[in-house]
């Protein structure tokens, strides 16, 4: 089947090329991101492949119906950026790969929080300037504290399973409690006693409407003095305003560690180091030195990135055969529990 693989990321390319071996598909590699405007560079592709910044709205979507497109295959788990009713008027398939080396996100998580509480940022910056001071440098133990969990599928129940090794206490904040969760000690409760209670709350949930900025300026209110918040589920889950607030009164909110933004499809995963960033936020969480931004990297492994590519390319594979896996098929109203 011909493929329309936009967005492409040179450290992507060479994982879908090996996996694509197996299934012989013709791929044709595009850098630019689909919007309506690149739409027609899909013309005459019954299948395109798609990334996190892409913007499949109803426009690019009628676009692509128009010039023969019946599939989009997601190179990710999180569908936000598709208008799932547009899809399904103009009978276009989409498939996403629900589950990847949950632990690869679960692991940059906690890479944010030992940066944050260690300040290995700051003291790496000073090594290279031969400042070996140590003030302002100060830590606490992980072990003892109260980690909250957001979310609890399996990229939550992985990095429950890491801070159950440092000796944290946990807990969950979840529609559906895990068993393995709770076999290993994790407490489940409402968002109000997690936020309460917990020293650092770490999200792992799923974007939906219910979720858009579930953390909020009244939600940080309710948080422990001193304590720190991780987001390396979705952007829009956190209201980027209110953490600046929160951080600059420093009564609730200590540390801050992202590796998604709200409006992240105008600035990550290209190089804007030559230009002027013109997104305020953006640039103001920036300047404060109790946080930690990445590009949406944590799921950036060599494991990850396999799986992304084995299974993109086995749903389009599987779409071609007409058995698709249902598992994988977005529909309207979906729920999903990976982030």
């Amino acid at each position: 089947m011909r493929v329309a693989v936009f967005g492409t990321q040179d450290f992507e390319r060479e994982f879908l090329l090996r996996a694509n071996a197996k299934s012989h598909h013709e791929l044709v590699f595009h850098k630019e991101s689909l919007h309506e405007g690149t739409a027609a560079m899909a013309s005459g592709f019954p299948a395109i492949c798609t990334f996190l910044n892409d913007r499949l709205d109803r426009a690019t979507l009628q676009r692509l119906a128009r010039g023969g497109t019946r599939l989009v295959a997601l190179r990710s788990a999180g569908y936000n950026n598709v208008d799932l009713g547009a899809a399904s008027e103009f009978e276009i398939t989409v498939m996403r790969v629900p589950a990847y080396a949950p632990s690869a996100i679960a692991e940059h998580a906690v890479a944010l929080m030992l940066t944050l509480n260690r300040h290995i940022h700051k003291a790496y910056n000073r090594v290279r300037e031969g400042n070996f001071d140590l003030n302002n440098l100060v830590g606490f133990n992980m072990s003892g504290k109260t980690v909250g969990i957001i979310g609890t599928g399996k990229i939550g129940a992985s990095l429950a399973r890491i801070m159950k090794g440092f000796g944290c206490d946990l807990l969950g904040y979840d529609v559906y409690h895990q068993p393995a969760c709770i076999e290993m000690g994790l407490q489940y409760t409402d968002l109000p006693s997690l936020l309460a209670k917990s020293d650092i709350v770490s999200i792992h949930c799923p974007l939906t409407p219910e979720t858009r900025h579930l953390i909020n300026g009244q939600t940080i209110n309710l948080m422990k003095p001193g304590s720190m918040l991780i987001n390396t589920a979705r952007g829009a889950i956190v209201d980027a305003n209110a953490v600046i607030d929160a951080l600059k009164k420093n009564d609730r909110l200590t540390y801050f560690g992202m590796d998604v933004y709200e409006e992240e499809d105008r600035l990550f995963f290209s190089d804007r180091s030559s230009t002027i960033i013109e997104d305020d936020v953006f640039e103001r969480l920036t300047t404060f030195p109790n946080v930690v931004i990445t590009g949406h990297q944590a799921f950036l492994t060599r494991e990850a990135l396999t799986e992304i590519a084995e299974i993109t390319l086995g749903n389009i594979s599987d779409f071609e055969a007409r058995n698709p896996k249902t598992d994988n098929i977005v529909r309207v109203r979906i729920a999903s529990g990976n982030s």
